[in-house]
C-alpha cells in the first residue's frame, strides 16, 4: 500500500493518504531549538534538550502516537461545523476532507480541503532563532463569503523538565502561571523562582515561552486545558471550538494551553495569510520583539526561503545519479538529512525517545559523524574534539556527554563498572575519517583534555583508546565486555572477552599503524605491530569456529556464537568485522559472510542472530526477555546492516552487498508501507525477523546508527568514493547490471564531476581513470586547490 511519493526536485516526501500506519515525522530547527512535527501537525518543541527543555507536552505510547501536537481549528460561523487544519485531531471522513503533507528539510508543509476551504500551513524554525513559525494560508474556494473562526492550539508543559511535568503531578501542577500581554500568550513555569540561564540543568527556576499572532488580530483566547477542551471532551472536540469562543481563561496551575482566536471573513476566491509565533522568553520582551520583526508576513517567506537554501547546501557536497531511482532518493536528500538530524540529536528526541536518554551518547554520537563528516566538516571538528574530551585518563569513556553541560578536565571519571568496552575503539573510524576529509593531519597533534583530569594530543588519546582495552583483557587474550560490547544483552561480566570489540581492536591497531606512518613514529608503529601480531594469533586460535567466528566468551569460557549453542550460535557482527578489521584471510572471510548468507539473510535483511534464544537463562543471555524475532533477540538490527554490505563490498561481491542494502532501504518499500509500516524515507533501529509473526515490520524511525552506516557503505563502499590523506579513491563495488553511474563529489572545496562506466559488467575492478583528459596511475584522484571544478571518467573492468 502506497501513501505518497518522493519529489525529488523540492527534495520532499509527499504524504497523500493522512492515516498512515503510524504517524510518520519530521524534524525542525536546531540542537539550540528543536522542534518534532507529524503529518497530523502532531509532536512538540523543546530548548537544547527534549529532557530538560521540553515546554511543549507529548504523551508518548498513546493513540495515536503523537498527540497533542501543533493545531489550527477553524469554525464556520455559519454553518457551527468545525475541522482542523490537519487531518487530525477532528479526524473529519476521508471521503469529504483531502489533505496533503510535504516533508522536507526541516519544514513540513500540511495543507487540508474541507467545506469549500482550502488551508496551507507551513512550520519551520527561522535559522538562528529560538522560535518557531506556523505560516497559514486560507483560501475561500467556493461562490459565497465565509466567515471563519480560527483556533491555535498547544498543551504546554507545567515543567521544562519532561519527567518532572508528567509524573511528579503533585509538584507541577501548582507552578504554571499564565498571562496575556497585548494579545501575546506568556507562558510561565515557576515563575516565583528567579531565572538561571547559566545552570540550564536546574529544573526548579523561572522560565517562560510566548506565543503571537500576525497578520490578524486577536478576539479571544484560552490559557487553561479544561476551560479550552471541556470537561469528558478530546482534541477532536474542544468546546472553546464547538461554541465558536474562547472564554479568556487565565491558567493558575493545573494544565496551561496556548490558544488564540483570530476571525477571518474571505470573499469568494480571496485568500488571507496569518503566521504563528511561538518561541522562548517573555511575551513583553521577546514575544513583542518577534512581533515587530515579522509583522510583514513577506519577511517570514524570506526567512524560509533562506532556511531551505541553507538546509539545501548542507545536502549538496555529495549528489548521485544511478540505474536505480530509490537510490537516488535516498542518496540525495533523506539518507544524508536522516544522518544529521541523527548527528544532532543522537537518541534524545523522537516520538519514542522520551528523553530518557539526554545528552550525546558515547559510541553513538563518535559513530553518528560518519554519516555527515562531507557535508559539515567544520561542526563535526567541533563535535569530535567535544567527544574527544568525553574520554577519562583510563582510555575509556563516559557513557554520556552533555554539550550543555560538559567541563573538560572536571568531570567524573566512569566508575569500572561503568565502562563499555567499545565506546573509544569508534574514535579509530571517526578521526581519521575527519582528517581524511579536511586534509590536515596536524589534528592529530592537537591537545585536548580527557574528561576527569590531564591531556594529550589527539593520538595519544587514541593510544590510550587501544591501552584501555589492552589493559582489560581476559583469559584468551581478547578485551573484556565490561558493561556492554555494544550489545547491552550479552552479559559477559568484567572478565568475560568480546571477539566483536576484539575485532575492533585490531581494527584500531591497524589505523594506529597507518597515523603513526605519517609521522615516521618508528617505535609506536613497532608498539602496535608486536600487540596486533599477538592478538591476530589469539584470534586465530581461540576465535575462529569452523566456518565462522564467534562472538564472545563469558568470564566462565561459555561461549556466545559457537557452533556449539542451540541458541544463538552465529552472530553477523564477528563475521562482518573479521572482514572489516582486515583479520579474516581472503577464504576465511568469504565462508564467514556464506555462513551469515545462509543462516541470517532474510527478504528484509540480515539478523543479529539466530536461533533465537527461548530456553537461555536470562543470567547468560539477556536477549531472551525479548519475543523471538525482536531487538536484540533475532531481530534485523539496521544499524548492522551497513557492515554487511561493507564486508561484502571488500570481498568484491557487488550484486550480494546491494542485495543487502536494497533490503533495508526505506525508499524499497515506499509501494508497499503497510510492512514496514514505519515512515518509508529514513532509517529505524530494528525490523522484526523472520522468527515472528510481524516479521517485516519496523520499529524506532530516524535516530539510529543504520542511518549513518547505511549512507557510509553506500557512498564508499558501494558506489566506492573514498576521501584518503591525498585525494579521493575510487573503488566501486556495484551491482552486475548496473551499467555505471555518476556522482558530483565536494571535496575539500573543490568540485569532482565523476562518471563511472561499467561496460564489462562487472562488480568490482578499476581499469583505467581519466582526470580532465588525462590519465592517471592508480585509482586515486589527487586533492585540487579551492574553487577548482574537475571532470574525471572511471572505467570499470
Amino acid at each position: 500500500m502506497k501513501y505518497g511519493f518522493f519529489d525529488d526536485d523540492k527534495k520532499e516526501y509527499v504524504i497523500e493518504r493522512p492515516d498512515t500506519p503510524g504517524s510518520w515525522s519530521n524534524y525542525l530547527g536546531s540542537t539550540n531549538y528543536g522542534a518534532i512535527i507529524t503529518n497530523n501537525a502532531g509532536g512538540y518543541s523543546f530548548y537544547k534538550s527534549a529532557a530538560q527543555g521540553r515546554f511543549m507536552r507529548l504523551r508518548f505510547n498513546s493513540i495515536p502516537t503523537d498527540q497533542p501536537g501543533r493545531y489550527i481549528y477553524i469554525h464556520d460561523m455559519g454553518s457551527k461545523d468545525y475541522w482542523s487544519a490537519s487531518w487530525q485531531p477532528v479526524g473529519k471522513g476521508l471521503d469529504e476532507y483531502k489533505s496533503q503533507c510535504r516533508h522536507g528539510s526541516a519544514y513540513t508543509t500540511i495543507s487540508s480541503q474541507y467545506s469549500g476551504i482550502e488551508t496551507e500551513t507551513t512550520y519551520f524554525v527561522p535559522l538562528g532563532r529560538d522560535l518557531e513559525c506556523w505560516l497559514v494560508k486560507v483560501t475561500n474556494t467556493g461562490d459565497k463569503r465565509r466567515k471563519l473562526q480560527a483556533f491555535t492550539y498547544v498543551e504546554y508543559a507545567c515543567n521544562w523538565n519532561a519527567a518532572d511535568d508528567l509524573d511528579n503531578l503533585q509538584y507541577t501542577q501548582y507552578i504554571s502561571k499564565m498571562e496575556v500581554v497585548d494579545g501575546i500568550i506568556d507562558h510561565g513555569s515557576n515563575v516565583n523562582l528567579p531565572e538561571m540561564p547559566e545552570n540550564f540543568e536546574e529544573k526548579d527556576q523561572g522560565r517562560h515561552t510566548f506565543m503571537a499572532i500576525v497578520g490578524a488580530e486577536v478576539s479571544g483566547y484560552d490559557t487553561d486545558r479544561e476551560a479550552f477542551i471541556g470537561p469528558y471532551r478530546t482534541y477532536a472536540d474542544p468546546i472553546a471550538v464547538e461554541n465558536g469562543k474562547c472564554s479568556n481563561s487565565l491558567a493558575s496551575g493545573g494544565n496551561p494551553c496556548g490558544s488564540l482566536q483570530f476571525d477571518i471573513e474571505l470573499e469568494a476566491g480571496e485568500s488571507k495569510e496569518v503566521a504563528v509565533l511561538m518561541g522562548v522568553g517573555k511575551a513583553e520582551s521577546a514575544g513583542k520583539r518577534a512581533v515587530g520583526e515579522f509583522s510583514d508576513i513577506s519577511k517570514l517567506h524570506e526567512e524560509f526561503d533562506r532556511l531551505r537554501r541553507h538546509w539545501h547546501g548542507r545536502l549538496a557536497n555529495l549528489t548521485v545519479q544511478t540505474p536505480d531511482a530509490e537510490v537516488d532518493s535516498m542518496l540525495n536528500m533523506w539518507s544524508p538529512f536522516n544522518s544529521l538530524m541523527t548527528y544532532s540529536w543522537s537518541r534524545a528526541a523522537s516520538l519514542v525517545y522520551s528523553g530518557a536518554r539526554d545528552g550525546l551518547g558515547y559510541r553513538d554520537t563518535v559513530q553518528d559523524m560518519l554519516g555527515v563528516m562531507h557535508n559539515i566538516p567544520e561542526e563535526v571538528g567541533g563535535r569530535l574534539e567535544l567527544m574527544i574530551t568525553g574520554q577519562a585518563s583510563t582510555g575509556g569513556a563516559m557513557p554520556v556527554v552533555k554539550p550543555f553541560a560538559h567541563d573538560p578536565g572536571s568531570e567524573k571519571a566512569p566508575q569500572e563498572s561503568e565502562y563499555r568496552s567499545d565506546d573509544c575503539l569508534w574514535l579509530f573510524n571517526t578521526v581519521p575519517a575527519y582528517v581524511k576529509e579536511v586534509g590536515d593531519i596536524s589534528f592529530y597533534q592537537k591537545i585536548l583534555p580527557y574528561a576527569d583530569k590531564g591531556e594529550d594530543t589527539v593520538l595519544g588519546h587514541l593510544r590510550r583508546a587501544i591501552e584501555f582495552n589492552l589493559e582489560r583483557s581476559g583469559a584468551h587474550g581478547l578485551p573484556c565486555g565490561l558493561f556492554a560490547d555494544w550489545n547491552d544483552c550479552l552479559q559477559l561480566g568484567q572478565k568475560g572477552e568480546s571477539a566483536f570489540v576484539a575485532f575492533q581492536l585490531r581494527f584500531a591497531l591497524k589505523t594506529y599503524i597507518e597515523i603513526c606512518e605519517l609521522f615516521d613514529l618508528g617505535d609506536e608503529i613497532q608498539w602496535a605491530r608486536e600487540h596486533l601480531d599477538e592478538l591476530d594469533g589469539n584470534l586465530r586460535k581461540h576465535v575462529l569456529d569452523g566456518q565462522w567466528f564467534l562472538r564472545a566468551y563469558r568470564q566462565d569460557g561459555l561461549k556466545f556464537g559457537s557452533k556449539e549453542n542451540e541458541e544463538g550460535s552465529i552472530f553477523l557482527n564477528p563475521q562482518a568485522w573479521a572482514v572489516i578489521s582486515g583479520h579474516a584471510s581472503a577464504e576465511q572471510a568469504r565462508e564467514a559472510m556464506d555462513a551469515v548468507n545462509e543462516q541470517l539473510a532474510t527478504p528484509y535483511g540480515v539478523m543479529l542472530c539466530a536461533p533465537p534464544f527461548v530456553n537461555s537463562d536470562l543470567n547468560v543471555v539477556r536477549a531472551t526477555l525479548f519475543n523471538p524475532g525482536m531487538k536484540e533477540n533475532c531481530s534485523i538490527f539496521n544499524h548492522t546492516q551497513g557492515w554487511a554490505v561493507i564486508a561484502e563490498a571488500m570481498l568484491g561481491r557487488g550484486d550480494r552487498a546491494f542485495e543487502y542494502y536494497k533490503a533495508y532501504l526505506p525508499a524499497a518499500y515506499n509501494d508497499r508501507a503497510e510492512i514496514r509500516q514505519i515512515e518509508p524515507y529514513v532509517y529505524c533501529q530494528s525490523t522484526i525477523g523472520k522468527y515472528s509473526e510481524h516479521f517485516g515490520a519496523s520499529r524506532l524511525p530516524w535516530l539510529s546508527g543504520a542511518a549513518t552506516w547505511a549512507y557510509y557503505a553506500a557512498t564508499q563502499y558501494i558506489l566506492g568514493i573514498q576521501p584518503d590523506y591525498d585525494g579521493l579513491i575510487i573503488d566501486p563495488c556495484i551491482p552486475s547490471g548496473w551499467g555505471g553511474f555518476c556522482v558530483v563529489r565536494n571535496f575539500r572545496d573543490a568540485t569532482y564531476r565523476i562518471e563511472v562506466k561499467n561496460p564489462d559488467h562487472v562488480n568490482k575492478g578499476v581499469k583505467q581513470i581519466t582526470v580532465d583528459g588525462r590519465v592517471i596511475e592508480g585509482n586515486m584522484v589527487p586533492a585540487f586547490e579551492e574553487g577548482s571544478e574537475h571532470s574525471v571518467e572511471v572505467i570499470m573492468g
